[in-house]
């Protein structure tokens, strides 16, 4: 018997080893491209802490120059810029007002309470975006009851509204609002460059009304790690040194900076392939009985849609898929959502597509064999 279960779990294995995996989950399990790997060897190297890594600063100095800012800093993660960020700009127990489906509310471990002692003001927002005269309504007034508003946090794309961007005009609203208020206003930008695409304009026309941003070399532009907090030199003077109170002063970070020049260079404008493919998926996945998108939030390279109107849960969907050989993920409650990258092509989404199509008719057919009808 034993001999037996062996058998079968090495044929299996085996199988699965032929298995075409189409991984959806997210663009964060982009790998790196060869050039990237090129540069990793290659590039030249000094101690960052301090100051004296010549890739790292030349990184810095590239993304400054591409987002219209002073100065910048490379970190270790988006969770790591969006904690310095914040930290940088507030003091323990003041209040920042965010989107009430935020990244760094939701998704980032309540770091801004726990590690910057802030408190989070929610305000629902539409599509992710912020409404200017909603943020006038939560800021407030000054009161030795209250904590103080100093920060409004927005998110572009918005992760939890299914990659949505939050336009130019939408920021300069909000920028109006927070500088004549005397707040500070910052983008968490991990997938600015899918915003800029896909409207295509200039990444500036987004960061130009923000004081401060962080985005990710690591999602859709294919670096293996880092992202980088970019804005004014006093900004970033406080964010070098938050981020080496919270560990994430490095050493020889020309390795990981390297690949992130390349990132920067090479691999923004593909983004329009995710896009396309993005929409392609939407499009066949809501043909589908039982599953429903607002294809209208289907703007970048995010898919989220609800399952709901199948007769299995969410977490068995994704069992079903994946043992097929799609890996997506689930986005709460009845939600589940496939991000599209680079690795993704239009054969990967067809494939996709029909295994989705077939699991959703075997759970279809296998509820109407157990109603039985009438008795």
């Amino acid at each position: 018997m034993y001999s037996a279960k062996n058998n079968i779990l090495a044929f299996y294995l085996l199988v699965r080893s032929f298995l075409k995996i189409v991984d959806l989950r997210s663009d964060t399990v982009t790998l790196p491209t060869d050039e990237m790997l090129e540069a990793i060897r290659d590039a030249r190297l000094g101690d960052d802490v301090y100051g004296e890594d010549p890739t790292v600063n030349e990184l810095e100095e590239l993304a400054a120059r591409r987002m219209g800012k002073e100065a910048a800093l490379l970190v270790t993660s988006g969770t790591q810029a969006n904690l310095v960020s914040v930290m940088a700009q507030t003091k323990r127990g003041d209040e920042a007002i965010l989107e009430a489906d935020a990244h760094i509310y939701h998704h980032e471990v309540g770091g801004i309470s726990a590690l910057a002692g802030i408190v989070p003001r929610l305000v629902q927002g539409h599509l992710g975006a912020l409404n200017a005269e909603d943020v006038e309504q939560a800021i407030r007034p000054k009161d030795i009851h209250q904590p103080e508003t100093t920060l409004v946090c927005i998110e572009d794309t918005h992760n939890w509204a299914g990659g949505t961007i939050i336009t130019p005009e939408q920021i300069e609203s909000l920028s109006e609002l927070t500088a004549s208020k005397g707040l500070k206003l910052y983008m968490d930008g991990a997938r600015i460059f899918n915003a800029s695409v896909a409207m295509r304009r200039n990444v500036k026309d987004f960061t130009r009304h923000v004081d401060s941003l962080m985005f990710c070399l690591s999602k859709g532009l294919s670096a293996p790690v880092g992202s980088v907090v970019v804005g004014s030199p006093d900004f970033i003077q406080k964010a070098r040194r938050i981020r080496k109170m919270l560990g994430g002063g490095m050493r020889q970070a020309g390795i990981v900076a390297a690949p992130g020049i390349v990132a920067l260079e090479k691999m923004v404008d593909r983004l329009e392939e995710d896009h396309r493919n993005a929409k392609i998926l939407a499009e066949g996945l809501v043909k589908l009985d039982g599953i429903a998108i607002d294809l209208g939030t289907v703007q970048t390279n995010i898919v989220k849609f609800d399952v709901s109107g199948l007769p299995i849960s969410p977490d068995e969907l994704l069992s079903k898929l994946w043992e097929r050989g799609v890996k997506a993920s689930g986005y709460g409650g009845s939600l589940m959502r496939m991000v599209t990258h680079r690795h993704i092509g239009k054969e990967d989404i067809d494939y996709t597509l029909s295994v989705v199509e077939d699991v959703v008719k075997e759970t279809q057919k296998a509820k109407t064999m157990k109603w039985k009808g009438p008795r």
